[in-house]
């Protein structure tokens, strides 16, 4: 059977149509019926972190080792497998001989929609109702996506283990059953740590900015970035000068890629229907060129 070009044409329309309703249809199917993107639930608690409290104690660093049943270790540069909550010694001045130094906490920042539950294949990750993103290590298979797609740069990874996998914050310590507040807020002996609900949080935070605006920098970190975090912080210091990223975007990042995900087969759709005319153009001028040209026969 020979196929016109108006049939193929046809044929095109058809298939890119059909491409395109799935395309408009599965964001949908995925995400809820009125969500084109993953919902996850928004935090109930989070911890607010002033900086212009913190004395460098690190006792919330050790008290963290000690509710996860981490080893002590003489020397730690920082986060890594067995170091969920690290307090970093910032140099905040400009002049070498006169080093001004401010303790900043660090942790995994429980982001409102987090990148490492996106990006993860096997579900090791979870936004909980609490507001603490937590982590299976028995489902984690190795693979580092989270360690790749987190902006914050938190999630390590267990390279002395001979089953490596990562590791991070997932406020563990709050299902311990005796408390239901962290370990590293309960020891701190300065109250540079709150523990309640963001909203709260942030009433407070608003509050001491409005009540001492020449003491604290106008800004409440974790409040916007990359779509909110539940743990959030107040300075004294710009926080670029406390190596908190500044470059990070408002939206959240599984947002970027859903978005970009759900465009994915109207491109197809696209792509198929060009390339499928390129290649009717090709075969039609090739059988063309191979018909052979009509004898003309003469009568003598």
């Amino acid at each position: 059977m020979s196929l016109t070009r108006r049939d193929f044409l046809k044929a095109c329309g058809a298939g890119a149509a059909m491409l395109t309703v799935g395309a408009n249809v599965a964001p949908h199917a995925l995400g809820g019926a009125a969500k084109s993107v993953p919902v996850y639930p928004k935090a109930g608690n989070g911890m607010l972190v002033d900086t212009t409290r913190c004395v460098g104690c690190r006792t919330c660093q050790a008290a963290c080792k000690v509710a996860n049943n981490l080893p002590e270790e003489r020397y730690v540069a920082g986060l890594s497998a067995t170091t969920l909550t690290f307090v970093d010694m910032k140099n905040v001045s400009d002049d070498i001989k006169k080093p001004v130094i401010r303790p900043v906490k660090t942790q995994c920042m429980h982001c409102e929609d987090p990148s490492c539950v996106a990006v993860c294949p096997v579900g090791a990750f979870e936004k909980t109702a609490s507001g603490a993103v937590t982590y299976d290590a028995d489902k984690c298979i190795g693979c580092r996506y989270c360690m790749m797609a987190c902006p914050f740069g938190v999630p390590k990874y267990n390279w002395d283990s001979a089953n490596p996998k990562i590791n991070k914050c997932s406020q563990g310590c709050m299902t311990d059953g005796k408390s239901n507040t962290p370990a590293c807020v309960q020891s701190c002996p300065n109250r540079a740590i709150y523990y309640g609900s963001r909203d709260q949080l942030l009433g407070i935070a608003r509050e001491r900015i409005a009540q001492a605006p020449d003491k604290y920098v106008h800004h409440i970190y974790g409040e916007n970035e990359v779509g909110g975090t539940d743990v959030m912080y107040l300075s004294a210091t710009p926080f670029e000068r406390l190596g908190f990223r500044m470059d990070l975007p408002r939206e959240a990042k599984p947002n970027y890629t859903w978005e970009v995900q759900s465009k994915i087969p109207a491109v197809f759709a696209s792509m198929l229907a060009l390339l499928s005319g390129i290649a009717w153009w090709t075969h039609r001028k090739r059988d063309e060129a191979m018909t052979p040209a009509p004898v003309r026969v003469t009568h003598k």
